[in-house]
């Protein structure tokens, strides 16, 4: 194995398993992947004209950060993550895994990082453990250093090792596309629309075995269309539309701006309309007992309004509020992606023509 290869330990499946450097005497990298300037433009095909899917993209990774790739279609999302898997040529601009460079260490790079595609690609007469064995082999790992069943222990499949692969459920077959990834020890999981298609049950599985991945120190970069898996399980968020980032920070200062909430009250009685001591704060009536009070959080009238219901001789019998989401900043920062008739979904697992 080349001296240069990110260095394997006999400890943990999983990530900083590449040992306490980034290279060969160098200290870890503070950014698992670091873009820069990145551009990527599919040349014209017959009737096909020219088109640019990444338009200069800057985009740091923390090392250890489980992170969230968004965008709606067409947006970028899989061109970015071929160029970091080496199956996309780049048109300009530079990208470092692990601290090494696409270009001028492509192999090191490449074992510096694993890739789960949304699609399953296992072959059904292997059992797990000869995937592993077969994907270790792939990836020059001398069979001393696998960690085959490790790996799917880690995954919840030690019992499973010797079973084909047709016989496992839906569920145990996403997670063994994540074993298969893990097979090399990278320090960077790709994650690309895991649970696409998956039910509540084995999406909950299958983001415990990712957390326990990310807290052994493994970098995770997550690509989804369920917008509150991504609130809830990333660190930081990174959103792209047209071939741009145009956000990226910590998921908390993201959600952030958006100063908005929602009070909502549910009074003992009918109401005949709003109450005239509490019109100055403009409540919407939703049912015969109900109102809804919307304002910015940083203005926090809260203390008013309760005063003023008070008041007007109401009794509160239930009281909810309501926090913006991730899905209200997604569509503020993105409306207006789709051209009229474009069609679609807000959020997809298919970006421009790869």
């Amino acid at each position: 194995m080349n001296s240069e290869t990110p260095h394997r330990r006999a400890a943990g499946p999983a990530a900083a398993d590449f040992a306490g450097t980034g290279s060969a005497g160098t200290a870890l990298p503070a950014f698992a992947v670091s873009v820069r300037g990145l551009t990527k433009t599919y040349k014209a095909s017959g009737k096909s004209k020219a088109k640019t899917a990444l338009k200069g993209v800057d985009l740091d990774i923390p090392r250890g950060c489980l992170f969230g790739l968004l965008g709606p279609n067409g947006a970028g999302k899989s061109t970015l993550i071929n160029i970091l898997a080496g199956l996309v040529n780049k048109t300009a601009g530079s990208a470092t895994i692990w601290g090494y460079d696409i270009d001028a260490n492509p192999r090191q790079s490449r074992a510096a990082i694993g890739v789960v595609p949304q699609e399953l690609n296992i072959d059904p007469f292997f059992t797990p453990r000869e995937l592993l064995e077969l994907q270790a082999g792939l990836y020059g790992v001398p069979p001393a250093e696998r960690m085959s069943d490790r790996i799917l222990a880690a995954m919840g499949l030690a019992d499973k090792a010797e079973a084909y692969a047709r016989t496992l459920s839906g569920g145990m077959r996403r997670r063994l596309m994540v074993a298969k990834a893990m097979v090399h020890q990278p320090p960077v999981l790709v994650l690309d629309e895991p649970t696409a298609g998956v039910d509540i049950e084995l999406r909950q599985q299958l983001w415990a075995n990712v957390r326990e991945l990310n807290r052994a120190g493994t970098t995770v970069l997550l690509t989804t269309h369920y917008l509150e898996e991504a609130e809830e399980l990333c660190d930081r968020i990174a959103i792209i539309n047209h071939g741009k980032v145009i956000a990226c920070d910590d998921t908390a200062s993201l959600l952030a701006r958006l100063d908005n909430k929602a009070l909502t009250l549910v009074f003992d009685r009918e109401l005949a309309g709003v109450p005239d001591g509490l019109v100055p704060f403009h409540p919407e009536q939703t049912g015969p007992r109900r109102l809804q009070f919307r304002y910015h959080v940083s203005e926090s009238p809260v203390p008013q309004i309760l005063d003023a219901v008070c008041a007007a001789g109401l009794a509160v019998v239930d009281m909810s509020t309501e926090e913006t989401d991730l899905e209200d900043i997604f569509l503020q920062l993105t409306r207006g992606a789709h051209e009229p008739g474009a069609g679609g979904s807000a959020l997809s697992d298919d970006d421009a023509a790869a």
